[in-house]
């Protein structure tokens, strides 16, 4: 079983989801607090999600926190 990777970055305010080992070919901007890394292939290698709680309060930090096993990392 493949276990996806969650990083939060509490510097950044960023969220990492590493969805599968691989390098990034290129990073999709999708809006203002979304990035997608593809592979060569098209596949999604992680998903980012930025501001997350100055933009989306604490009632997600909550949940991660208290239901999801997150790395926190810091630059």
């Amino acid at each position: 079983m493949k276990i996806m990777k969650i990083n939060y970055d509490k510097v950044a305010d960023a969220i990492y989801f590493t969805v599968k080992e691989g390098g990034v070919f290129k990073t999709l901007t999708i809006n203002e607090c979304l990035n997608v890394d593809v592979d060569k292939n098209g596949q999604t290698v992680g998903i980012e999600l930025l501001n997350v709680f100055s933009k989306q309060g604490l009632e997600l930090e909550k949940s991660i926190r208290n239901s999801i096993p997150v790395e926190i990392v810091s630059v």
